[in-house]
């Protein structure tokens, strides 16, 4: 039996009916077309679906649809809603903190929620935000440099 999913992503109000089960990342990608929230292990381990649910990281493909209703989601497609970059993405993009882009919506998402609740990371709290998610390209390093490079961009 389907249940009433109502929630706000990324500004925007959805109400839709969904199969109890239905993941997170599959009422994103299937239901809303954002396709930004990747989906890697599936598990939980790889960090590559993280979305924000109310300014806190959560994995979407371990969280079901039904359990966002009435919570505001915020997505990758979220970070850049007038289609240009965000400080955090420009500093990515200058400091070469992607390489493939299979993980980086989830990075950055986990970045944003960091970088919103401490303006002045260290390099070992970054790393520490860092933690949960798997990069097979960059070896973190860019990634890092990109952060410290966002935070002293949004200090300014």
């Amino acid at each position: 039996m389907k249940r009433t999913v109502r929630v706000a992503v990324n500004g925007s109000r959805h109400e839709r009916g969904v199969e109890p089960r239905l993941t997170l990342a599959d009422f994103l990608r299937d239901e809303l077309g954002l396709t930004g929230t990747h989906l890697g292990c599936e598990h939980g381990v790889c960090g590559a679906c993280t979305v924000l649910v109310d300014g806190h990281s959560a994995r979407a493909c371990l969280m079901l649809a039904v359990q966002a209703n009435g919570k505001e989601v915020r997505t990758v497609e979220g970070l850049a809603p007038s289609g240009e970059l965000n400080v955090l993405q420009a500093a990515f993009w200058d400091k070469h903190g992607l390489q493939c882009g299979f993980c980086t919506p989830g990075v950055l998402m986990s970045l944003t929620e960091l970088l919103a609740e401490n303006q002045s990371p260290s390099e070992a709290e970054i790393r520490q935000a860092l933690s949960g998610h798997l990069c097979r390209c960059t070896g973190y390093q860019n990634i890092v440099a990109a952060a410290l490079e966002a935070a002293a961009r949004m200090r300014k």
